[in-house]
């Protein structure tokens, strides 16, 4: 259990601390975490699984993970399986078996049912666009359906045959009678159930009609002792239905021992991004329309694709610390969740080095065919980590960035006629260019100071340090270098779509990089930094013979 008084409070944590000094819930704290099966979880998701398992673990709960599979017609095995791989890996662990609202289809149906006996429901045959006009809108109050008062015997007898698949989609629906001109819209006899002709990833064949997640969403809370329904704040106009739900079936619930808690719903603001879009209607489109690669590209806000960059659970769950819990929206920077990926690498990853566009340079002086195993640390700061061998030998490779033939002072790297020094090596000094056909620059030759190995001899000054690799012995490897995504802080905003706004510089593949041999055979997931150029994962697409990485996040925030 966490200590409680190590964690900053917030609204909700102060609820739970007034219900369980008022002996609320017998003490107990449970939660839930329902994700419809539709998508891949996206970052504003680990906010809601971050919340929702950090609050029952600091009061010595549980959290439930329940799909709310009430449509077959976008959800898959897929992303169920999908959803339990994304939460474990953020380093959560749910209570009991995993839960499913159609395990409760058909308690679901007999509470249909007994609302239909109460007079609180009824079957409409309209068309679905005729309902719709109906209801009316912000400003102008609803209708009411000419089937609104239809007999509770002919309701139930139409509602049995939506059941046995006598009606097609959208010829009836099952509406609860609530009140049509109330000023919150989703009180105006919304729909409990709707047909639809489809296999169900759970249930096979066995139903053609299924439940709304308004309506399935409480029942589901209360069978499962749920005391805190935790829900992002576009819910909120949702509760009083949430409410009268249970309230007129509270006692039809406890009759069957269905009902072991009545639970509260409570809302917060969800994580909104700049530079980025949550819905997953939109994600699927860009995974649909090639846009990316799939669900798990490195450049979408999915947490298997910020996985697959080389995000860690630990910094997710710092970001949503950091982010905290409001009752108001608000749209957090993109730096902040890169800041806390930045500083959780910068403490755990090893250091290599990595050249991106290599040059080659001949050290002159060097003794032919000698090899000199050079040490370096895994990590500047932490000793307990050890230390790797890199190899120098008479040609290595430098990045083209870091030589210029004439530069001013600022420039800190190598220029002709003057010095740097090779990380954890030597001083070298360039003496002169080789050019190719085409007149560029194709190889550096220089000299080397044997006497200069860890140090610098009194009075000598070298214009900075440079990273580089054994030209024999580094190997090769594919670089992948992501900016945004998108070119506009707010791509939902876009009167042409999001799609108009996707940065076609999002992606830029460098393959022609060359990559200590220390990190030969490293498995897809490890990160390391590469001195002086950023943090970067192995990718899912490495092979034995050629490495693929992907940049995580570069050293400092560069938009």
């Amino acid at each position: 259990m966490t200590d409680r008084a190590e964690t900053p409070t917030n609204f909700i944590r102060q609820i739970i601390d007034r219900d369980l000094a008022e002996g609320k819930h017998d003490g107990k704290v449970v939660t839930r975490f329902p994700p419809e099966p539709n998508g891949y979880l996206h970052i504003g998701h680990a906010k809601s699984i971050c919340l929702n398992f950090s609050i029952a673990e600091s009061y010595g709960g549980v959290c439930h993970l329940r799909f709310d599979d009430t449509n077959p017609e976008t959800e898959s095995e897929e992303y169920v399986e999908a959803i339990q791989r994304d939460v474990a890996w953020l380093g959560w662990q749910w209570h009991g078996e995993v839960r499913y609202a159609s395990d409760y289809f058909d308690l679901l149906h007999d509470c249909a049912v007994e609302l239909v006996r109460l007079g609180l429901a009824y079957v409409d045959t309209q068309r679905p666009e005729e309902i719709a006009r109906q209801r009316g809108d912000f400003t102008t109050p609803g209708q009411d359906s000419p089937f609104r008062e239809r007999p509770v015997e002919e309701s139930l007898a139409l509602f049995a045959r939506m059941r046995q698949g006598e009606f097609e989609e959208g010829e009836a629906v099952l509406r609860a009678k609530i009140d049509m001109r109330s000023p919150n819209m989703n009180m105006r006899d919304p729909i409990l159930y709707r047909i639809r002709k489809k296999t169900h990833h759970q249930t096979g064949d066995k139903w053609c009609i299924y439940p709304m997640y308004d309506f399935t969403h409480p029942i589901s809370d209360a069978v499962e002792g749920i005391t805190h329904s935790l829900c992002t704040l576009e819910f909120e106009a949702h509760r009083p239905l949430y409410d009268w739900t249970l309230d007129k079936l509270e006692g039809f619930l406890a009759s069957r021992d269905s009902i072991p808690a009545r639970p509260r719903q409570y809302e917060f603001a969800r994580l909104n991004l700049n530079y980025t879009v949550t819905s997953k209607r939109k994600l699927k489109q860009l995974v649909d329309e090639k846009y990316v690669s799939g669900w798990n590209d490195p450049r979408m806000p999915t947490i298997s694709g910020l996985r697959r960059r080389g995000y860690t659970p630990a910094a997710i769950r710092r970001f949503c610390d950091m982010v905290g819990v409001a009752r108001a929206d608000s749209v957090v920077d993109m730096g902040m969740l890169e800041s806390a990926v930045r500083d959780d690498l910068n403490a755990t990853a090893p250091r290599a080095m990595c050249v991106l566009k290599p040059l080659k340079l001949v050290i002159e002086n060097w003794p032919e065919g000698h090899v000199e195993m050079l040490s370096a640390p895994l990590h500047p700061q932490n000793e307990e980590m050890g230390s790797r061998e890199v190899p120098m030998a008479r040609e290595v490779l430098i990045d083209q960035a870091d030589f210029q033939e004439q530069a001013n002072k600022k420039f800190k790297r190598l220029v002709l006629g003057d010095e740097v020094r090779l990380r954890y090596g030597y001083v070298i000094r360039a003496t002169e260019v080789i050019r190719d056909a085409a007149g560029e620059i194709s190889e550096v030759r220089c000299t080397y100071d044997p006497e200069t190995l860890g140090r610098n001899p009194e009075g000598r000054k070298v214009r900075g340090v440079i990273h580089w690799v054994s030209a024999e012995h580094s190997v090769p490897c594919e670089v992948r270098m992501y900016e945004r995504l998108f070119t506009e802080a707010s791509p939902d905003r876009m009167e042409e779509g999001v799609l108009s706004v996707v940065n076609p510089e999002s992606l830029q593949v460098m393959s022609e990089c060359r990559v200590e041999p220390a990190l030969a055979g490293a498995s897809p997931g490890s990160r390391f930094q590469f001195e002086r150029e950023g943090y970067f994962c192995v990718d899912e697409d490495s092979e034995p013979e050629r490495l693929v990485f992907n940049l995580t996040v570069g050293l400092r925030e560069s938009f």
